[in-house]
């Protein structure tokens, strides 16, 4: 049986890139990468009405560069950018280094991997069917041109006792083919039967 490989890992080489890029000696590399990652989980959590798509950390010397990319940009500035600022203090006090932050944003959230799942799970949270969610979220991306798409949930849908895998896939989704570019994105929604992923 094949074993399934994580598609951003795979195609790093080819068409993905990092989403920490820095260098460290071997005595700092576990201390920054655990700082990225209580960074990423601190902005998953306060921003998590602006949809986040993904968070690039870059460190040139003694500073740190954070591109936030968003499909609500406004949401993250907030009004006359006194949000950003905050949230710039907030991290420069984490990371004990001065902090840029750059917004991107996602022109079309319709078909970023990790937004259709946080919009799922949104959906999920709010006791709206599975397989109406799924159906919507990969009619919407296949109107906007994706290629093709494949939606995966797994847990106790719709609260039944037995939990199960249900997925749905639309056009041409080639795992194996390290030029497609594949987009992947994860989430779960916790729901008062347990966590649907």
């Amino acid at each position: 049986m094949g074993q399934k490989i994580h598609p951003t890992g795979f195609r790093l080489s080819v068409s993905r890139n990092w989403a920490s890029r820095w260098y460290a000696s071997n005595r700092d590399f576990a201390g920054m990468l655990a700082e990225d990652i209580e960074v990423r989980d601190y902005l998953k959590g306060k921003l998590k009405n602006a949809a986040v798509s993904r968070v690039l950390i870059e460190r040139p010397a003694k500073n740190a560069r954070i591109t936030i990319f968003s499909a609500r940009p406004g949401v993250v500035i907030g009004k006359k950018g006194e949000d950003i600022e905050n949230l710039k203090k907030e991290l420069a006090s984490r990371l004990g280094v001065p902090v840029a932050v750059n917004i991107e944003e996602v022109r079309k959230p319709e078909i970023d991997a990790q937004l259709i799942a946080e919009s799922i799970t949104q959906q999920l949270e709010k006791r709206i069917m599975f397989r109406r969610a799924m159906k919507r979220a990969m009619q919407n991306a296949m109107r906007l041109g994706a290629q093709g798409i494949k939606i995966m949930s797994a847990g106790r849908l719709n609260g039944i006792e037995i939990a199960r895998t249900e997925w749905y896939r639309e056009g041409r989704v080639p795992l194996h083919t390290l030029r497609a570019d594949i987009d992947y994105g994860f989430s779960e929604a916790k729901t008062t039967y347990g966590v649907i992923g």
